[in-house]
């Protein structure tokens, strides 16, 4: 459901902008023609010059019109990042046609003003053109807007904004034409060059917008990202609780998706389903503020700042992938001796099993300076899956088994006694009950003394397993 959802989501933004950016190519057409016609007609550089903004508004909604459609396009393997830019280059290059035109227009108008004047043929209809052009301007640069917002896209907002400056544009040829016309009539020269000044003001105001949209669209090809928002996605992300501290924060922007590819330092005592949680709230931040963003996050594995010296034994352990139990450690004249417990696999030969161990107790002198020596017990970790056969009626050795749990005052009682044999190995398992507040290392110590006790009992007993349980929880007693 929810992937159908954003199908017609991004199907409906699809349609939505490909139809404001063809009634924009339209209105701007009709504009166009209309200016240029009217300024050929009266000789008024004022219009032509107006015509000529609307022209590049043409041209630049006629690229907006492409770039909106290849922009949509999903990702494939030229472009893994999707087609967004194309619209950064559409907004681009309308910058040189604006740049070009307020050239143009400059230049006609100092030379009207200073080397040769060129008369104006007055009538109604220049003015009707304008005003008509002020309202449809107007009409094209709100419903613009409204979809560049909506759907964060940089060439529909370019052709808002230029919509929007053609109304400013078309106000001062408006007044620059009323104003000759008044010194035509009024025997006022001075005013007659009010066209050509209204000219360079449509110039200076295509020159300042295109400058803008120029500075926008360079900063969105060159990749850069406002340094407030990365700030704001950086504080959100260092804000996720688990994340030490952001070590690289990349971001970029396509069109109107964002990317972003960030690097975290996590607790390396942080188990993987741990570490796949966080990362998805560190994603869920970086959405927060940028809404529905293409998040890649990297985690590196650095010691944390409470770490003990137990958990940094166990890093060394986890970094090999080894398993590591009955850790111990004593200190003696300000020296650290570590005694633990190394599972390696029950083929693997003596020579190659130490071998591997003594790098183990290298690494971790390496890893705690203040360690003088290491002494590692070394296990064989099952590598075959065993076919134990229950010993029927076996009370000898649940009765020796009750015996030895007898010995300690601590256990309440033994229930679920199992006697199996695998081979000429006899295995017994039980569930043993101790009081709720008992310690753990307590409870460590009571079980290992009810092992020693049975064993010394039933020497033959080969492997004892016992299951600690609480006295609240125990339903056979």
């Amino acid at each position: 459901m929810p992937q159908a959802t954003t199908a017609a989501n991004l199907t409906r933004a699809r349609t939505e902008k490909r139809s404001v950016a063809l009634v924009s190519v339209l209105a701007a057409g009709v504009m166009t023609a209309l200016k240029l016609l009217t300024g050929f007609l009266t000789g008024s550089l004022g219009m032509l010059s107006d015509g000529a903004h609307s022209g590049i508004d043409l041209a630049g909604a006629g690229l907006t019109f492409l770039s909106v459609r290849v922009s949509d396009k999903p990702a494939d393997e030229n472009h893994p990042y999707g087609h967004g830019k194309i619209e950064n280059v559409s907004a681009f290059v309308e910058t040189f046609l604006m740049l070009a035109s307020s050239i143009w227009i400059t230049y006609e108008a100092i030379s009207r003003i200073f080397f040769h004047s060129v008369a104006i043929r007055y009538s109604f209809w220049p003015l009707l053109v304008l005003a008509l052009s002020m309202a449809v301007d107007y009409w094209r640069s709100r419903q613009l807007m409204a979809v560049a917002n909506k759907y964060s896209s940089q060439a529909l907002e370019a052709d808002a904004l230029h919509f929007a400056s053609d109304i400013w544009s078309t106000v001062a040829v408006f007044i620059g034409l009323c104003a000759s016309w008044l010194g035509a009539n009024l025997h006022v020269p001075w005013l007659r060059l009010a066209d050509p000044f209204a000219a360079i003001c449509v110039s200076l105001m295509i020159l300042y917008f295109g400058g803008k949209l120029g500075y926008r669209t360079v900063g969105a090809l060159v990749d850069a990202v406002p340094i407030e928002m990365r700030r704001r996605v950086l504080n959100e992300v260092r804000h996720t609780p688990g994340v030490l501290s952001v070590d690289q924060a990349r971001m970029r922007r396509s069109g109107n998706s964002y990317f972003a590819d960030i690097t975290l330092s996590l607790s390396r005592q942080m188990t993987f389903q741990h570490t796949e949680d966080l990362v998805k709230d560190a994603t869920a931040a970086v959405q927060r503020i940028l809404p529905n963003a293409d998040v890649v996050i990297h985690t590196v594995p650095r010691p944390g700042v409470a770490e003990s010296v137990f958990d940094k034994v166990r890093a060394v352990a986890a970094r090999n992938n080894i398993v590591l139990h009955d850790v111990s450690i004593q200190s003696i004249n300000g020296k650290l001796h570590v005694e633990q417990h190394i599972e390696v696999c029950e083929k693997m030969p003596l020579v190659e099993a130490h071998s591997f161990v003594k790098r183990i107790e290298d690494e971790i002198r390496e890893e705690l300076p203040q360690v003088e020596s290491v002494l590692t017990h070394i296990e064989s970790e099952p590598a075959t899956i065993e076919h134990p056969q229950r010993v029927a009626k076996d009370r000898v050795i649940e009765e020796h088994l009750r015996h030895a749990a007898s010995l300690l005052p601590e256990i309440i009682d033994i229930h679920e006694v199992v006697v199996t044999r695998m081979g000429e190995k006899v295995q017994v398992s039980c569930h043993c009950t101790l009081p709720d507040a008992m310690e753990m290392q307590r409870v460590h110590e009571v079980i290992s003394a009810l092992e020693d006790h049975f064993k010394m009992e039933c020497p033959e007993v080969h492997r004892v397993l016992v299951h600690p349980e609480p006295a609240s929880d125990n339903r056979h007693h």
